[in-house]
């Protein structure tokens, strides 16, 4: 019966972790911008697509259900969550271990946490309550947080703040992001490391396809408007080349 498993599980192309001990590991790091600048807190001030000034004091999000599609079809997955914080430069960089040899040519990942440990109760790591992600036990995580400061904004102290979160219908701010790559190759003799280097670029969470205007908006701390940011957050991410 295991065997007839183990054949099935082949078949469609899903390997869960690989070879636990193969010594491969794919080093993933995240590098914030807002459109070609480098992400500066609190100092340095952006322009948004309607002409508003804004400054950036936080920025955050959730990282989770990783997977690498080789030239097969085959899909290597990892069950970790991550948390990137700008404010903490070390969790920027992850390492997928175990990854299985093989010509990788898909990177996947959701921005938020999936419903299974939106309702697992209290959880560690980075899950865990303490790191200013989750709002009650009865709404789940925020998967997002993006806040600063503009001149146009209609919001007390003049600020901008989006926490964004919502894991089922009517509102689930999850989103997909499927990244392409020319090719990633793990060989089967030697054990290897590989790095890949992420853009996330803010100014992509304030338009397109709605552009979010910080007189009208400022606010979003609920499921109110959610998916709205959420759609614009689907094209934050691209692949780059570290400088």
């Amino acid at each position: 019966m295991k065997i007839l498993f183990f054949i099935l599980l082949n078949f469609i192309g899903i390997v869960s972790n690989g070879n636990p001990e193969n010594g491969n590991e794919l080093q993933i790091n995240f590098r914030h911008f807002v459109g070609s600048d480098s992400l500066i807190f609190k100092t340095k001030e952006y322009v948004n697509e309607l002409g508003q000034k804004y400054t950036v004091t936080k920025f955050k999000y959730y990282i989770s259900n990783i997977q690498l599609i080789n030239d097969s079809g085959k899909v290597f997955s990892s069950e970790e969550y991550f948390l990137i914080n700008e404010d903490e430069p070390q969790s920027k960089g992850f390492s997928v271990k175990d990854v299985p040899p093989g010509n990788y040519k898909t990177l996947s990942f959701i921005i938020g946490v999936d419903s299974l440990r939106n309702c697992s109760g209290l959880q560690e790591g980075a899950l865990d309550p303490i790191k200013g992600m989750f709002w009650a036990w009865n709404t789940g995580y925020i998967f997002l947080k993006l806040e600063g400061t503009s001149e146009s904004s209609t919001a007390q102290g003049g600020i901008f703040e989006y926490h964004i979160g919502g894991f089922k219908e009517p509102v689930n701010a999850i989103r997909k992001i499927s990244l392409e790559m020319d090719s990633l190759i793990f060989a089967d003799e030697v054990p290897d490391s590989k790095k890949i280097f992420i853009k996330a670029d803010i100014s992509q969470i304030l338009k397109q396809p709605v552009s979010i205007d910080f007189s009208t908006m400022p606010v979003v701390s609920d499921m109110t408007n959610a998916e709205l940011v959420a759609n614009n957050y689907s094209d934050m991410f691209s692949l780059i080349k570290e400088k």
